[in-house]
């Protein structure tokens, strides 16, 4: 099977990675973070012995970016292990669950099992893996008690997240660098998480397991829906007459300018523009311009965030003005609820 241009490249970059100086590791579920973090931490020195993914496909080129002797296996292959296959993943020391997360229960249910019906192999008594082995999960969403099985079997558990958008799976390994990845769970678990993160050169933060919902709610409202706010901002420039790439290629310099300002400043001194000069025409020709072309979803998000706006803007907009751009907000947003 011929190699793409950019995985020859990739696979020439990651031959020269230090090896055996990190434990061995398996990845379950190889999709973009799954396949970033596997290809970064290869980078650093971690053995991939094994990779799981749904699809046979993926889970080849996964193996074929690992290195030459990862195995790879599907998800269904997972459940009927050989002997030499079960040997390869019971080699690893530390397990990656990189699964979406509706899977993640499922698959450490499995891996319980699995383990539970062989033979434990001794642990090597070398690094600090030795004590224990370990399972991670990367939902942001869920807490470590979602591995809780893995834990039942002998497993130290933890979470790990990287507060990173990860749109292409052969990212460099450079985009996790002074990036914060979130750690929960087992003492011993953390501990290596901790590790893995300071070779990928993040930073840590830890919050209480029950926290990761809105944890991660938090980080879905800062870039996910970042990017739906920015698409809603696209549909209103081709209401004006420019073209997709055109409208994409106008705003996004503005979005930049924005972000730096935000890595200098507190969100309330970065703010810019209409609500932080307390324009109270320019806000009307806003809304009014915005319900004469029926955006109601932009209209209904423009007043939302505009309370937000607003609240950040009481110290540099006189009273007045705030006040004023209240009722006008809250005057629109009843009226377009009624429509």
């Amino acid at each position: 099977m011929k190699k793409s241009t950019k995985e020859s490249g990739l696979l020439a970059r990651r031959s020269s990675a230090t090896q055996g100086s990190r434990p061995q590791l398996s990845i379950i579920g190889v999709g973009r973070l799954g396949t970033a973090l596997g290809l970064a931490l290869k980078d650093t020195g971690y053995e991939i012995e094994v990779v799981v993914a749904k699809h046979s496909a993926s889970a080849r080129r996964a193996a074929r970016l690992a290195g030459t002797d990862t195995l790879w296996l599907t998800s269904r292959q997972l459940g009927r292990l050989n002997s030499r296959e079960y040997n390869r993943l019971d080699r690893s020391q530390l397990i990656l669950i990189a699964t979406p997360d509706d899977a993640i229960a499922m698959v450490a249910r499995q891996l319980a099992a699995l383990f539970k019906s062989q033979k434990p192999r001794p642990r090597p008594a070398n690094n600090a893996f030795s004590d224990c082995r370990i399972a991670i999960h990367v939902s942001g969403a869920l807490s470590s008690e979602a591995l809780q099985p893995l834990r039942s079997g002998g497993f130290a558990i933890a979470s790990l997240h990287p507060l990173v958008s990860i749109s292409d799976a052969f990212s460099d390994a450079k985009v996790f660098r002074q990036v914060f990845f979130c750690i929960e769970g087992d003492a011993s678990a953390a501990r290596v998480a901790r590790s893995i993160v300071r070779d990928l050169g993040g930073k840590s933060l830890t919050i209480a397991p029950t926290s990761k919902a809105l944890y991660h709610a938090a980080a879905v409202l800062a870039s996910g829906h970042m990017l739906a706010l920015f698409d809603m901002a696209l549909e209103m420039l081709r209401h004006c007459g420019l073209s997709p790439r055109r409208a994409r290629q106008a705003l996004l310099p503005l979005v930049k300018s924005t972000l730096a300002n935000l890595s200098a400043n507190e969100p309330a001194q970065a703010l810019t523009g209409s609500f932080a000069r307390g324009d109270i025409e320019t806000i009307k020709r806003h809304l009014e311009a915005m319900k004469s072309q029926n955006l109601r979803e932009a209209l209904a998000a423009y007043i939302l965030l505009g309370r937000r706006s607003l609240s950040l803007a009481e110290d540099h907009s006189g009273k007045h003005a705030v006040d004023e751009i209240a009722r006008i907000l809250s005057r629109t947003g009843k009226a377009s609820v009624n429509r």
